[in-house]
């Protein structure tokens, strides 16, 4: 299991993303623009610069759901592959099989 703290700071982390992504995606378009001035461009990049860090999505941490556990992760299923091999062999997966020999 993940520190409490890891998994929160975490999921404040996405809730900034998805407050902040309109307005962090109309930015980055005005500051790839090439028919745009350079001086809109520079203002959008300095608008962008003030948004939270922690804003921006490839800071957040793809995470089991079950555990919180960062690595292993596998993204169709959301959790990790500790979790998901626990939960198959209580067959709460479908479609997997439990494997023994």
């Amino acid at each position: 299991m993940a520190k409490t703290s890891s998994i929160e700071k975490n999921n404040r982390r996405k809730k900034l993303a998805k407050q902040f992504g309109a307005k962090r995606t109309k930015l980055k378009a005005i500051t790839m623009d090439q028919s745009a001035s350079m001086e809109e461009r520079f203002a959008a990049a300095l608008k962008l610069a003030e948004l939270p860090r922690n804003s921006a999505p490839n800071r957040v941490r793809n995470r089991c759901e079950f555990s919180g556990r960062p690595r292993a992760y596998y993204r169709k299923l959301k959790l990790s592959r500790i979790a998901l091999r626990e939960l198959g062999n209580f067959g709460q997966v479908p479609g997997m099989v439990k494997s023994s020999w």
